[in-house]
Parts: structure tokens; sequence; C-alpha cells
């Protein structure tokens, strides 16, 4: 069962069903050999090279800690990014739903409810009836990231759905509900702060590498498939403190 909150501020019980491209779509074929667009769930982050996304004191006035800035700097030029950086630039903004935690939305203030385009927003957090205040039409709290997942993947309709941040990261893979990783690998050591695949337990989660390209800055986009999920207890799966 899933608890979520709703724009009109009502809290609700549900029952679960219930290539970089500039389009961020993929497609299937149904019986017919004719292709159907599928969304699927991808998570995209930057890293520094040895694994951290966010510097170390991290704080709400302070979201990307110490020196944290420094991995975002190759989408933030004045002009935005150019060349093979604005291929995974425009397939990041293409998505058609945003699916992230509860640490993050404290730390950008739920983006004032719009990432981009007025896509919906879903946000996974341990007691959905604390953020009654912040629900809006475009945007839901819910305390199951499967159900988040389930919910952006219908209102996402034929394009993907955005995951990001690192405790909605973790809650994806152990429910086995993330489909691929987009990782943009920023050339600098950070030696402390926030890891991106921190607290993933002792299992291992396979991967099927889509493609490597090298981005403009010295940049390495990584695009991977998720072939394993860890196997975790159910309880992972609910309220992320990140």
């Amino acid at each position: 069962m899933t608890t979520c909150v709703s724009s009109s501020g009502s809290v609700r019980v549900l029952t679960p069903h219930d290539e970089f491209s500039h389009t961020g779509q993929s497609s299937s074929h149904n019986e017919d050999n004719t292709e159907e667009p599928v969304s699927k769930t991808v998570l995209y982050m930057s890293v520094s090279l040895d694994g951290f996304a966010a510097g170390p004191n991290e704080s709400k006035d302070h979201g990307l800690g110490d020196g944290g800035l420094r991995l975002h700097e190759w989408m933030n030029h004045p002009h935005g990014p150019t060349g093979t950086n604005k291929t995974v630039w425009d397939a990041f903004m293409s998505t058609g739903a945003v699916v992230g935690g509860r640490r993050l939305y404290d730390m950008t203030g739920g983006w004032g409810n719009d990432h981009h385009d007025g896509v919906p927003l879903f946000w996974v957090v341990r007691d959905p009836s604390t953020y009654m205040d912040h629900a809006a039409p475009n945007v839901m709290f819910l305390d199951d990231i499967t159900e988040a997942m389930t919910r952006a993947k219908a209102a996402a309709g034929d394009r993907d759905v955005l995951v990001h941040g690192v405790g909605v990261t973790r809650l994806a893979l152990a429910a086995g509900v993330l489909d691929e990783l987009c990782i943009s690998v920023v050339p600098v050591l950070f030696g402390s702060g926030q890891p991106l695949f921190d607290g993933l337990g002792h299992h291992h989660t396979e991967l099927e590498r889509l493609r490597t390209v090298e981005g403009e800055d010295g940049i390495i986009h990584l695009h991977y498939r998720v072939k394993g999920a860890l196997s975790l207890s159910p309880s992972t799966t609910r309220g992320p403190e990140q």
C-alpha cells in the first residue's frame, strides 16, 4: 500500500498498479512489429571522477557542498552546453516527468514546482502528509518508490522519466525500478563529499554499457542499462532521507 498527497491536499492510500537522444524516448515493437514509444526511468547525474555527486558540507543553503558547482559547469555555460554535452543536456531536458527524494526537495525547494516545461514532479518522502501544503496540480508526494515510478511513467507518456538524487537512486535500485543510468563524469577529484552510489549494501547490480561518449571540457558521458537490481528488504523502498 502507498500513501500520497495530491494537489487537493488530501492524503490517500493507494494500491500499486494503480542512445542519448534529443527526444528522451525509446520504443518497442508490438505484435504487428511496429514501434511503440516506451517510457524509461533514467538517472541523470554529474559526478566527480572519484564518484561524488556533491562536495563536503552540504546544507540547505549550500546544496552542492564545497566546490560542488564544479560538477555542473559543463551545463552552465553562458550560452548553454555545446556539441555532445548539448546532446546529453537536450535528452535530460526532454524528459516527461521527474522523480526525486526528500533531501533533494529540501535542497532545491522543489525547483519552485517546475524543473522544466511544467512536467509532473513526484517526490518520495517518508511522510507525505507533512508536505500537504506543498502539493500542486503537477506535484505529488508519495512514500513508495515503485508507485512514484509507475505514476511518473504514466504521466511521461512516450517520454522518459528523469530520476535525480542520491537517496532516490538507492531506493530505485533496491526496488528494481531504475531502467538506465546516464552518468556525466567531470575531470575533478573531490576526495570527500556525497557519494552517488552510497548505501547499496553488499549486493551487486549488473549493468550493460549502451554507450560511452566524450563531451566537451573533458566530460565523459556513460550510459548504462540496469540488468539486475539489488535484493534488499521492502522497507528500503519507502521514504528516503536523502
